[in-house]
């Protein structure tokens, strides 16, 4: 018998909007995608010592540079309309 407890946590947005991106590409729900990640930190903190495991470096990238100054109102609408 399997059962399943709804619960809520707070999540960063950036995290959010990745997990949404990533079940998306894997035809998956977000929960499935949580709780396995949540089944592999703690099938690897039961084989540590201290159960600490340094997290990997989050992945960056270049973004290209700003095409517009936000705080020019004039300047953004123009951008965002294909001017």
């Amino acid at each position: 018998m399997v059962v399943c407890m709804k619960t809520t946590l707070n999540i960063d947005d950036t995290v959010m909007r990745r997990l949404r991106e990533e079940a998306a590409r894997r035809q998956a729900t977000m929960s499935s995608l949580v709780e396995a990640g949540l089944r592999l930190i703690l099938a690897d903190s039961s084989t540590e010592d201290d159960g600490a495991k340094p997290l990997p470096p989050l992945s960056s990238w270049k973004s290209g540079g700003q095409r517009v100054d936000i705080s020019n109102r004039e300047e953004l609408y123009g951008v965002m309309e294909g001017e």
